[in-house]
């Protein structure tokens, strides 16, 4: 029987005809070596972005259901190109979107949650020899509606898709040649890794990496599907993200530094201090299915506090709306929202078994006078909030002092 690979290509990969064409290429060079092949397709560049921007020009809190019905397009576009390219090429390929292949989710549009995929019509068309690409990114509900699996969410839906069908291999192939220690745009000399855990790209990508959305790797763990990251321009080998790193040695304390511009601050001021307020208003938020990151109580003064957290800068609107509602009931003064921020991380299963970590971590902010809002750590991060013109050069400080950078 022959080998089965899920190959997955992201918006730069299809940005226009030309590299469509050469995607194309690769998947039947792919076929050739006698894989059967299941393609896994983001929209067209930027076409996602400029349907989010479409739609705030209509209305900034549109229907969540018509959110979803609009920026799921992109994909239809892409999978369809795609097929006419590996045709032109004398190879059969068949597009589909989500909803066909049976790619089953809950209601939570705009971030839905996977319930099921039915794979009996690409299992169909694989027998057949073609070469089945899918949209990514989209599902839908057992109503028939269609939903979206968040930003990043092609990459689920390649894990998932490698999952359902025990694909031998599931690879995302993107702009960059594979996960670094930190974005090469921020930081020059950053180091392309050639194997990361579970855990550290989890770590990695929920704190600001764009490489691959935090909930496919979580996938990916629960169902221990190995993923290579690699470039969709070139044939060198990418980095694989597996159970275990071979190159993550004791020796090796941080493996990357991160960089989130892409979060919001908000502070409720002068909440009561007594138990259940603050389950209260983090209720609420949760049902508005709104994801709260880190979050900070002040010590209480005269029987109040604030209280500050953060949440992505897309879900900042309807954040600051649930907020102030939900403090309507429980009198605060106020909600602040802060939008200029971001958040700096150092990732690695080193710091488990190296003290002084968060020390040297913070003098080396200190000597670049970068001040630091927020706090927040786990077994393998630390994060601190900064101010956003801080960041990238708090990120290059970081990733020297580490000794992260290219060997000379």
């Amino acid at each position: 029987m022959n080998k089965l690979i899920v190959q997955k290509y992201g918006g730069t990969s299809v940005a226009d005809s030309s590299r469509i064409k050469s995607v194309a290429k690769r998947v039947v060079a792919t076929k050739k070596k006698g894989y059967k092949v299941v393609v896994v397709v983001s929209a067209l560049g930027d076409t996602t972005d400029q349907l989010i921007e479409l739609a705030s020009q209509i209305t900034d809190s549109p229907s969540e259901r018509e959110y979803d019905m609009l920026v799921s397009t992109g994909e239809q576009v892409s999978v369809a190109l795609l097929a006419m390219a590996i045709h032109k090429l004398g190879f059969e390929a068949i597009s589909f979107t989500g909803a066909q292949v049976g790619i089953i989710t809950d209601a939570s549009y705009s971030k839905a949650r996977l319930i099921d995929i039915n794979t009996k019509k690409m299992e169909a068309e694989l027998k057949k020899g073609k070469i089945v690409i899918v949209a990514g990114f989209q599902g839908v509900t057992l109503d028939q509606d269609i939903t979206t699996l968040g930003r990043g969410g092609s990459n689920l839906t390649a894990v998932a898709i490698a999952k359902a069908l025990s694909a031998d291999a599931c690879e995302m192939n993107t702009d960059v040649e594979g996960v670094f220690t930190a974005d090469p745009r921020i930081v020059p000399n950053a180091r392309k890794l050639n194997t990361l855990s579970y855990d550290e790209m989890l770590e990695m990508a929920s704190l600001g990496s764009q490489i691959l959305q935090a909930r496919s790797v979580i996938f990916a763990k629960k169902f221990n599907v190995p993923i290579q990251v690699r470039s969709s321009f070139s044939n060198k080998p990418g980095t694989l993200i597996t159970k275990e790193a071979k190159e993550m040695m004791e020796g090796v304390v941080i493996s990357g530094v991160t960089c989130n511009k892409k979060e919001a601050k908000m502070t409720i001021c002068d909440v009561p201090d007594r138990p259940g307020i603050a389950a209260g208003i983090f209720k609420v938020l949760a049902e508005a299915e709104i994801n709260v990151d880190m979050i900070i109580q002040n010590v209480s003064r005269t029987g109040f506090t604030d209280l500050s957290f953060t949440v992505p800068k897309t879900d900042l609107n309807k954040a600051v709306r649930t907020a102030r509602k939900a403090g309507k009931d429980i009198k605060v003064e106020s909600v602040i929202a802060d939008e200029d921020i971001a958040k700096i991380s150092i990732v690695g299963v080193g710091m488990k078994s190296h003290p002084g970590v968060a020390a040297k971590m913070f003098n080396v902010l200190a000597k670049n006078k970068v001040n630091i809002d927020m706090i927040s750590t786990s077994e393998i991060s630390i994060s601190c909030v900064i101010k956003k013109k801080k960041a990238e050069a708090a990120t290059r400080a970081l990733h020297d002092a580490f000794g992260l950078g290219k060997k000379k």
